[in-house]
């Protein structure tokens, strides 16, 4: 009996890898270099399932062309499907999946990061470390701010918002309020948890962390006027995905003074990053490491195997999108 074919995009961990090939023909990505239109395409056609990642922009000419050839599932490998085209997945009736749940831990705990980073100015710190300009201990030296007992808002209450909220609230005693789509009957497991509209949350919170969908309900959610509402105390960390952030009004409150400094793992347009946004002062960034550990990697990997291996036998995806 001949088995579905995939075609993955890039190269995943060898353990996920394994499993896919143990119960698939695949074409891999042997390079790992980003893929053309042309490359996704013709991937896309010639194969009955593609996994792509975030990092391949999969619009209506991509999906076309895979309908047009064998293609007839499209399992995403990330949660976030904000890069590839849904509604023409929906009109050649391709189900589309992604792998929830796995990554959140490895996600909150990045927020974490950043916040810490931030206010303790550790960027700061091993730059000026490893450029050779440290001169010693001083009283005066790079003080930051005590992050224990401030308040954060938390703007997308999901699996990854929650576990944010979580932590900080246990961990380091803060003040949790959040805004979502959605009412959170329990507060996202943190008793005392206030929902806020954005300018509110903004306006109330030392630290304003995003774990929202991109969607064009959330476009630019983080716009001048909520970044005007926050303190020149207040940092901003964005784990979540460029587009929910004005990077234009997020320069100009960093430039300005109108926030103490932002952590940013996500930006429009990635992997390129806007040079204002590189420039910026009191900023801590990263190449997008959200679920950048081992386990979580691998357990995504799983996940598209589960939904590809359900798809395969007609079963029902565990992980539908839409």
């Amino acid at each position: 009996m001949t088995r579905p074919s995939i075609f993955v995009t890039r190269r995943w961990p060898q353990a996920a890898e394994e499993a896919l090939a143990a119960h698939f023909d695949v074409t891999f990505n042997k390079d790992d270099a980003p893929l053309s239109q042309d490359a996704l395409a013709e991937g896309f056609a010639a194969h009955d399932i593609a996994a792509p990642t975030v990092s391949d922009s999969i619009g209506a000419d991509i999906v076309n062309a895979g309908a047009a050839g064998k293609c007839r599932m499209i399992a995403n490998y990330g949660v976030g499907v904000n890069h590839i085209d849904l509604a023409a997945a929906a009109a050649h009736g391709i189900p589309v999946s992604n792998t929830p749940g796995v990554l959140t831990d490895a996600t909150a705990d990045l927020a974490l990061t950043l916040m810490l980073m931030l206010c303790r100015r550790a960027g700061e710190g091993e730059r000026e470390v490893r450029a050779g300009a440290w001169s010693g201990w001083r009283p005066t030296h790079l003080v930051g701010q005590a992050m224990t007992g401030k308040r954060l808002g938390i703007i997308g209450m999901g699996r990854i918002g929650k576990a944010v909220a979580h932590r900080a609230h246990f961990g380091f005693g803060m003040e949790v309020g959040f805004h979502n789509r959605s009412a959170i009957p329990d507060g996202g497991g943190v008793n005392g948890t206030q929902y806020a509209s954005v300018a509110e949350l903004c306006a109330a919170s030392d630290f304003v962390s995003l774990h929202c969908a991109a969607t064009p309900d959330t476009f630019q959610i983080l716009d001048e006027a909520a970044l005007g509402a926050m303190s020149p105390d207040a940092y901003v960390v964005n784990t979540a995905r460029g587009d929910v952030v004005d990077e234009a009004a997020l320069v100009a409150a960093l430039e300005t003074g109108g926030i103490a400094g932002a952590g940013l793992d996500v930006y429009q347009g990635e992997p390129a990053i806007n040079p204002a946004i590189m420039a910026a002062p009191n900023t801590v960034l990263l190449p997008h490491l959200g679920s950048a550990t081992r386990e979580a990697r691998v357990a995504m990997g799983m996940k598209v195997v589960a939904n590809a291996r359900a798809f395969a036998a007609g079963d029902p995806l565990p992980d539908p999108v839409g």
